[in-house]
């Protein structure tokens, strides 16, 4: 773990972290004044390398094959305009929104990118696609840290959530990443198995960590599941409430666990850009319901200040119980369960 803070640390600069406090001044001046200001540029984004996925996991879009918005690859001219004007401020950047990033044939080659730029790299995958190739690639291409999905310690488990998917390709798939980090002396990527709690699979939260362990994974993270639709859904929310976004009310009726505070940091530290080339306030907004604005059509530090993101960050202040998309978010709590 100490490889893994030492990493986090040597891509900060002095100019990042002045941004990062003109961020976190502005966010609680805007909290407590209910107006917003904004003092500096993104220290976090994601970026979609795809919308495109092999499997078909019952809570996400992409498995669901239901966007609304076009479905495409990230090419890497794309991705460098987005990045170039933010490479003094950007501290992290997480390849990821929707989608299995390892079906862009390019994505490897944007990680190196942003790595040359100094900028912490991030993913999460299912790994199915994880071959021995890839594995050494990966591991060449400085990426930081890799969140591997995984479930389920058994195959009739997995694929409950996992719809399409194979157990073993993502053991076969954390072997192979874990071996070329051996072969090739480095130490990185951090490799973190993830597992995602439902009640089909609560049963085998201490066999998925024996697993990982001996494995050798870095770490194994129990994470919360965001279920759309928990209200008339909850035959999948875990018995155990530890593991549960959600709790049932006097009436019988399930919400939310956490209180829906009029504040979020995640509006003015960061936000994600689509494939081509969205901005959208946060992850939970699968759709692009909330587009900001469109970096082909703008550049990043006009739509980051304009009266919309503006417009926006005051909704936040005066009532999230009134943006849908902020209705099943658990931001500003543990979504950590373990």
């Amino acid at each position: 773990m100490i490889n893994y803070y030492l990493g986090i640390l040597k891509k900060l600069s002095p100019y990042k972290v002045l941004n990062l406090i003109k961020l976190y001044i502005g966010f609680h001046f805007s909290r407590l004044n209910g107006k917003v200001y904004q003092f500096g540029l993104p220290f976090f984004i994601s970026i979609e390398p795809t919308t495109s996925c092999n499997l078909r996991c019952p809570q996400c879009p992409s498995g669901l094959r239901s966007f609304t918005r076009p479905i495409g690859m990230l090419e890497p001219a794309a991705f460098e305009k987005m990045i170039l004007p933010l490479k003094k401020q950007l501290h992290a950047l997480t390849f990821y929104f929707q989608g299995e990033p390892y079906l862009n044939p390019d994505f490897l080659k944007m990680v190196r990118m942003a790595n040359a730029l100094n900028i912490y790299t991030s993913t999460s995958t299912n790994a199915h696609y994880m071959s021995k190739e890839n594995a050494k690639q990966t591991v060449l291409s400085k990426l930081d840290k890799l969140i591997i999905s995984v479930d389920g310690s058994s195959q009739e488990t997995y694929e409950k959530y996992r719809v399409g998917g194979q157990l073993a390709k993502v053991i076969e798939g954390t072997k192979e990443i874990i071996n070329q980090k051996k072969l090739l002396k480095s130490k990185t990527p951090h490799v973190i198995w993830q597992f995602v709690v439902f009640k089909s699979n609560e049963h085998q939260i201490n066999d998925i960590k024996q697993l990982g362990k001996s494995i050798g994974v870095d770490e194994v993270k129990i994470k919360t599941a965001q279920i759309y639709d928990f209200e008339n859904n909850h035959n999948i929310i875990p018995d155990n409430h530890k593991y549960a976004r959600y709790t049932k009310n006097k009436n019988g009726e399930y919400t939310i666990k956490n209180k829906l505070l009029n504040q979020c940091w995640r509006m003015w530290q960061g936000c994600v850009i689509t494939w081509d080339g969205k901005i959208v306030p946060c992850c939970f907004d699968k759709d692009a319901k909330y587009t900001l604005g469109n970096l082909n059509e703008q550049n990043f530090r006009d739509v980051w200040f304009s009266p919309a993101y503006k417009q926006f960050r005051s909704s936040i202040l005066k009532g999230r119980s009134e943006i849908d998309i902020c209705t099943n978010c658990s931001e500003g709590t543990e979504v950590w369960a373990d």
